[in-house]
């Protein structure tokens, strides 16, 4: 293994509207990903700010709230990067301007919204989005979200 000598530390948003959960489809060295919006962080950001930077920078919208839901508990070291160590932090979202909502990235293939009673792990296809979607059905179904 390649010495680990750098840290990307990642920041997502699950965001339900219409009981329905937005995903993006995104293509990404030379893979396609089924993925949560969001993103990496650069220097000097807190966690909502780079998601909020990610928000806008992807969809064109604005984050208006933000609750904790998941952290990546395990080493992880990236597949697309090597060297990397991965941290991955999941917030729960709302925006204020879901009406504006768009692909402004051009590398977004696709937003889909994927009905809350319809969704799988599946879904998603990085492992820690799949452990979050987990959590997500399980806790839905457990009436505490």
């Amino acid at each position: 293994m390649e010495k680990i000598d750098t840290f990307n530390i990642r920041v997502y948003g699950l965001l339900v509207h219409n009981q329905s959960l937005l995903i993006i489809k995104e293509p990404y060295a030379g893979e396609i990903l089924y993925k949560l919006p969001g993103g990496g962080l650069e220097f000097g950001e807190s966690l909502i700010d780079g998601l909020k930077r990610e928000l806008k920078e992807e969809l064109d919208l604005d984050l208006c709230a933000a609750r904790h839901f998941y952290t990546q508990e395990d080493f992880m070291v990236s597949r697309f990067r090597t060297n990397e160590q991965l941290l991955l932090i999941y917030f729960l979202i709302e925006v204020d301007n879901i009406q504006d909502l768009k692909k402004r990235d051009p590398s977004i293939d696709e937003i889909m919204w994927i009905p809350l009673n319809e969704l799988k792990t599946q879904h998603v296809n990085l492992p820690t989005d799949q452990l979050v979607i987990e959590r997500f059905l399980k806790e839905r179904k457990d009436n505490s979200l």
